[in-house]
């Protein structure tokens, strides 16, 4: 079976690619450069209603940085908390667990990953790690062996694995660009795991969906962060949610918001990155 895979937005806004040079120059993806994020903060499990035992119902754990953190957002903004509202509305009896941690990077992630599932039924785990590594041009190699690491603990648990793509600024070179980008399908393809090529697709580089920083999501831009990670998600939780599912390591099959989709080819140009996915401007 195939990893599948989100489609997303076809031509970037070239004209914006160069702004993401001065982002990278102020740490866009983390608010703690000037230390070392903490490998033992607790996860932050959304509020389920009234009456609900959360410890008893399938989790969701999503594992990632400030992007999944909600920096800068409330925490009913961000879209760990928009999913959770998500499988709510949808009559799901599931809890989503927001382990988040500003300034993570995958090793970062690497080093809390069991005590971050080591939690009662975790059934999913939506992996959203690599910005970081991206933005201060840390090896690919050792990037993509963290999150395959990840990957091969949680599946060892019988855990849904859900890969959120990142791309990395082009001022480390087209090269690394391309490669970063790619560790993400290569990952998909070997693990045979649920791919979201890129997690702020139709957000990044669109000043209406983004904080001042030019990099995290707004409350709206989350809001469409949310709703790309639900239209795989919901597949997910429905195959897992199966009387006969054991949770199983194979995604489920894509519905018409996923595509199969080879790998982009290796010529593509740098100005995937995280501000040039904006529409051009209206002339």
């Amino acid at each position: 079976m195939s990893a599948r895979r989100v489609k997303f937005a076809g031509a970037p806004a070239w004209a914006l690619a160069a702004l993401t040079l001065a982002a990278c120059g102020r740490g866009a993806l983390t608010d703690e450069h000037t230390q070392p994020p903490s490998p033992v903060a607790s996860p932050r499990a959304t509020a389920p209603p009234a009456g609900r035992q959360s410890a008893v119902h399938p989790k969701i754990v999503v594992l990632g940085d400030s992007l999944t953190a909600g920096l800068g957002l409330t925490e009913a903004d961000s879209y760990p908390a928009r999913l959770q509202a998500k499988l709510t509305a949808a009559g799901y009896t599931w809890d989503v667990v927001n382990a988040g941690v500003s300034g993570d990077t995958s090793a970062a992630g690497l080093q809390r990953l069991d005590w971050a599932l080591d939690q009662e039924n975790v059934r999913i785990l939506i992996l959203e790690l690599g910005a970081n590594d991206g933005l201060r041009g840390l090896s690919i190699r050792e990037m993509k062996k963290n999150l395959a690491a990840i990957i091969e603990r949680a599946q060892s648990r019988h855990i849904m694995v859900l890969l959120a793509g990142m791309e990395a600024p082009p001022n480390f070179g087209a090269e690394y660009t391309v490669s970063f980008r790619q560790v993400y399908r290569d990952l998909a393809k070997h693990y045979n795991v649920t791919l979201v090529p890129f997690l702020l697709d139709h957000v990044a580089g669109n000043p209406a969906l983004n904080q001042a920083d030019g990099i995290h999501p707004n409350p709206q831009g989350s809001r469409i962060v949310a709703d790309t990670v639900w239209s795989v998600l919901k597949p997910m939780v429905d195959t897992a949610s199966a009387p006969s599912s054991s949770g199983g390591l194979c995604p489920p099959e894509p519905p018409d918001a996923v595509a199969r989709r080879g790998p982009l080819p290796r010529s593509a140009p740098a100005a995937y990155s995280l501000r040039s996915f904006a529409r051009p401007a209206a002339s």
